[in-house]
């Protein structure tokens, strides 16, 4: 298959500051979100309203799914704060706001176009990467799997993607995986690239976040700091 024609890049500066305005408003939705929660955790704790806690404690956990599924926030370490302020009886929600978290994550990456991601690299004169993009865009779900296989060395790579349910589950489960755009990120880019299938991948997130909340609730396990 001949590679796709693509549109000659912009002005790098212009490029690079279209990749910023993206990054900042990605970050400033971030910042937002963690103050918002923030507030509402020490507005809890702070207050004696019986009759509003469940209603807060709902509101906390839907920002805390939001904020996870968002690249780049360290879901894993707020997960476990979440747990040590909140003890064994809210570990269910948590296990269920993260699984809400990190799905809403793959499926936003679903909907969104290769297009973009094709865009924003052609935006900063990244005209290979583009270029890779563009082919495998043109591609249907089972040659996608097939045409990233052919670009790892089978001797070591291969199983990356032979097992890439079994490595999505573990790459959430890191701590600092913020580095490498976090449990949300690595989330929306599993659903950006077309090769996970929707029910397997939420069963794996589903999977991969419950030992931690249900080891809590089940056998009451404490947190070293909570």
């Amino acid at each position: 298959m001949s590679p796709p024609s693509l549109p000659a890049p912009p002005p790098l500066k212009l490029g690079v500051l279209r990749t910023l305005w993206r990054l900042a408003l990605i970050a400033a939705l971030a910042v937002a979100l963690h103050f918002l929660f923030t507030w509402a955790e020490a507005w809890i704790t702070r207050n004696d309203y019986g009759w509003a806690m469940p209603g807060l404690l709902a509101l906390v956990l839907v920002i805390y799914a939001v904020l996870i599924a968002i690249p780049f926030v360290p879901g894993v370490e707020i997960g476990l704060s979440v747990l040590a302020a909140g003890g064994a009886d809210i570990a269910p929600l948590v296990w269920l706001a993260t699984t809400t978290g990190l799905t809403l994550a793959y499926v936003v990456g679903c909907t969104v176009p290769l297009g973009w991601l094709r865009r924003v690299l052609t935006d900063l004169h990244l005209t290979g990467a583009a270029q890779l993009v563009a082919r495998f865009e043109a591609l249907p779900p089972k040659g996608r799997v097939a045409f990233v296989q052919t670009l790892l060395p089978k001797k070591y790579c291969g199983w990356i993607v032979k097992y890439r349910y079994v490595n999505l589950a573990v790459l959430i489960n890191i701590p600092g995986n913020s580095v490498i755009g976090g449990g949300g990120g690595i989330a929306f880019v599993s659903g950006l690239s077309g090769m996970f299938r929707t029910p397997l991948t939420m069963l794996t997130i589903a999977l991969a976040t419950a030992p931690v909340p249900l080891a809590i609730w089940l056998f009451g396990l404490q947190l070293p700091w909570g």
